[in-house]
């Protein structure tokens, strides 16, 4: 991962393409201040994709019965 200034990846967007599209990784930076970072499509698609809880446990193999049944703390106490 590179660092660049934002006057750099103005004067050097063309480059730093395709430098990210080889799989780099740059943060552009403003005022010293981490502003943006450029990646890939691919690194992109990857981060973008990642199924929401919702769906993982809307769509999961696993069968209500299989989750241990949830009983209060006070009932684990008393033994029941």
């Amino acid at each position: 991962m590179r660092e660049v200034d934002l006057r750099e990846a103005k004067a050097r967007l063309s480059q730093l393409i395709e430098e990210v599209a080889a799989g780099e990784t740059v943060v552009v930076a403003r005022d010293g201040h981490k502003t943006a970072v450029m990646i890939g499509w691919a690194e992109y698609e990857k981060l973008t994709n990642i199924p929401s809880l919702g769906w993982l446990l809307t769509h999961s193999p696993l069968l209500e019965d299989d989750f241990a049944s949830r009983r209060s703390a006070r009932s684990l106490d008393r033994g029941s």
